[in-house]
């Protein structure tokens, strides 16, 4: 790893125009028609955190830099708030009972499973160990905001999030191609578990159409939404830092209360008319700053840390066991179709951008039943994952 003051850029601006200048790169690459194969096995959030890992081993970045203090402290808040203000509550609630218990069923696979998991395996693990697995947690209950979010409030080492990428990628991404093949057997499941299938078409009855709202950015909205994304974050940090830090060990830190706050806080705006600004692409705008900081991130990364994963995953295999475990348990006994086992599943450990994926390949007119059980993934991300990161804590304590 490199000296920072023998690095190539830095200047924090230089370091902050070089990491969105990769992200820009990314994007661009992934638009392309001959590399979409290649990004269908690796996502872009893959090369958004390995990327400025590399640049950082080879001495274009710093391995320290007030750029990535800055980013770290604030993009969070900003990409959770903005994150938080487009959740359709109504829409999701309109789900029904089948759907919502089985959502809630994987959350509680991946709170309970990743304790035991670690409990296996710990022996042969260092002993901050359960710090990443704190932030695989939140990534494995409502995506890479809740990833990041947990990983700032328990304080994990830089050097863990490689290894926890890695396995986050692979066994979430592994366990996503299983449910797809199991989606040949749904028929035969849905027989054997006599499955209430009249709840599919009930979940279908309720879908709103929320891509069809969506309007052309202007400079208005666009700055109205930078103006709350920022105006927030630094309100919700300043207001999180004045309340004293919870737990033994220390779970709920100033960070996490600076995260608790714009997601309550998101959460009731969402039920206002600020949400309207959702249709002029205010998540895009927080996904934007969720992205400058998973490269932030990176950037600090240890490369030989990344490569030193086999008990790491061997944690992330059993912990997902555990969770399909639950799920088919939870599944038998209120009669669930293997839609919703399925789709349930991916909306914790895929988030929205692969729940709709695995609902559209099991009833194609269902895909946006994946979207909104994925959407209220963030919802329960953060509360969940403080309670598997609790018990993470124990165990690992």
């Amino acid at each position: 790893m490199n000296d920072s003051t023998a690095a190539f850029l830095n200047d924090p601006v230089g370091v902050f125009g070089y990491l969105a200048m990769v992200l820009g790169l990314v994007f661009w690459a992934s638009r392309r028609r001959r590399l979409r194969s290649f990004f269908r096995v690796v996502p872009p959030i893959i090369l958004a955190y390995f990327i400025p890992t590399l640049s950082t081993t080879a001495g274009i970045t710093p391995i320290d830099s007030p750029a990535y203090e800055w980013m770290r402290t604030y993009l969070l808040p900003v990409a959770l708030l903005l994150l938080m203000i487009s959740i359709d509550l109504r829409a999701i609630l309109r789900l029904g009972r089948m759907a919502l218990i089985m959502m809630l069923a994987g959350t509680a696979g991946i709170v309970l499973g990743g304790p035991v998991a670690l409990l296996a395996f710990g022996a042969w693990l260092p002993p901050d160990a359960w710090k990443g697995f704190a932030a695989l947690a939140g990534s494995w209950i409502g995506g890479t905001a809740n990833m990041v979010a947990m990983a700032e409030s328990v304080g994990t080492p830089d050097a863990l999030m490689g290894p926890v990428i890695v396995v986050d990628t692979v066994v979430g991404y592994g366990w996503m191609g299983v449910l797809l093949f199991l989606s040949a057997w749904q028929t035969r499941f849905d027989t054997w578990n006599d499955a209430d299938r009249d709840a599919l078409r009930a979940a279908g009855h309720h879908l709103e159409e929320i891509e069809g709202q969506r309007q052309p950015v202007d400079l208005p909205h666009l700055m109205m939404i930078i103006g709350l994304g920022f105006g927030g974050a630094v309100l919700a940090t300043w207001a999180g830092g004045m309340i004293p830090e919870l737990g033994d060990p220390k779970i709920i830190t100033h960070t996490t209360w600076a995260v608790l706050l714009v997601v309550t806080v998101g959460l009731a705006l969402s039920l206002t008319p600020v949400r309207n600004l959702e249709r002029q692409g205010a998540s895009t705008v927080g996904f934007g700053a969720l992205y400058l900081l998973v490269s932030a991130i990176g950037a600090k990364a240890d490369i030989a840390a990344v490569l030193d994963t086999p008990m790491f995953m061997a944690v992330g295999l059993l912990w997902i066991v555990i969770h399909a475990g639950i799920l088919l348990g939870v599944a038998r006994l209120i009669r669930a179709p293997l839609f919703f086992v399925a789709t349930g599943s991916m909306a914790n450990v895929g988030g929205a951008a692969s729940a709709p994926v695995v609902a559209g390949i099991y009833h194609p007119a269902l895909a946006p039943v994946g979207l909104l059980m994925g959407v209220a993934g963030y919802i329960l991300g953060i509360y969940g994952a403080l309670a598997a990161a609790y018990l993470l804590g124990m165990v690992g304590a």
